[in-house]
This record gives C-alpha cells, sequence and structure tokens, in this order.
C-alpha cells in the first residue's frame, strides 16, 4: 500500500484537528484542544483505483505564519489549508501561509478548506475573497468539522490528486 503524507495548515482554532477526527473518526467535540507540535492520524483510502494510506500530520496553528514550523512539512505529498469562514484574518493570513509552505516544499497537490459552514450566518467570507482565493491552484471545499460536509470530499478529492501526480 502506497503512503502519502498531507500536512494540515492553517491558524490557530481554524478546526483542522476537527476536520482530521471528523474524517478519520467520524466524530466531532465541542471541547477545543490546541495541538502542540503536530499530531499524525492515518486513514487508508481508495484513491485512483489504488489503496493509499494517508498519513496526515496535524500542525499546530500559530497567530504568527512566521513561526510555522517547516521541518514538519518536509515529505509533504499533498498540503490541506484550513481557514474559518467566521473570522476574516484566517482568510488573509492563507495567502501568507501558503508563500511559506511552497517555500518549504514546493508545489504540491493542495486543497482549501473553507470550514465551519455549518455557522453560515455567522461567515464573513464574501464574493471577493471566494474570486482572490479562486485565483491559487488549490481546491476549494466548503466544510463543517462538526457535520462532515465537505469532509470526506475534501480529503478523497487530495488523496486522488497527489496519486495522479506521482
Amino acid at each position: 500500500m502506497i503512503q502519502k503524507k498531507v500536512c494540515m495548515v492553517g491558524v490557530y482554532g481554524t478546526g483542522k484537528t476537527s476536520l482530521v477526527r471528523q474524517f478519520v473518526h467520524a466524530k466531532f467535540s465541542e471541547k477545543y484542544l490546541s495541538t502542540v507540535g503536530v499530531k499524525i492520524d492515518r486513514k487508508p483510502v481508495r484513491a485512483a483505483d489504488q489503496d493509499v494510506n494517508l498519513l496526515l500530520w496535524d500542525l499546530e496553528g500559530r497567530d504568527e505564519v512566521q513561526d510555522i514550523n517547516t521541518s514538519y512539512l518536509r515529505g509533504a505529498a499533498g498540503i490541506f489549508y484550513v481557514v474559518d469562514g467566521t473570522r476574516r484574518e484566517t482568510i488573509t493570513q492563507v495567502f501568507d501561509l501558503r508563500t511559506a509552505v511552497e517555500n518549504a516544499v514546493g508545489e504540491v497537490p493542495a486543497v482549501l478548506a473553507l470550514n465551519k459552514v455549518d455557522l453560515a450566518d455567522a461567515w464573513i467570507v464574501t464574493e471577493s475573497d471566494r474570486e482572490a482565493l479562486h485565483r491559487i491552484p488549490w481546491h476549494m471545499f466548503d466544510t463543517s468539522a462538526r457535520t462532515g460536509d465537505g469532509v470526506e470530499a475534501a480529503f478523497l478529492w487530495l488523496a486522488a490528486t497527489m496519486q495522479a501526480a506521482r
């Protein structure tokens, strides 16, 4: 079975850990637990007619992009960026995060999750935000770690794209 390393990247509190938990265990918890360092989970999936073991590296979120620990990014076959649709700063910070990640690992397949779609009434994502985000070569998904909306589709799209890129 092929293994592919996926790094979950985003500033603090965007829902990276909750998305992984929803994808791997089909669970959501209201308790907020901040990731310290990195937490690694794995999930076998079928992508591009092949069994793939996804190694999900959930990197701790930081408020400052320059604090990202790029050593955790080494060997990543894909990047899963996460922004919180209820916090504008996470949308603007993802552009700087992308630059830091690409400086560390180059261009690899990437997904952008606009997370917390279940809180649509509190969303501040505008059409111009979406247009700016669409200019980047990543595939965007509206996701909810709470309800599971878009979560599996985003991970499976990334797995298939990593397989096609190898």
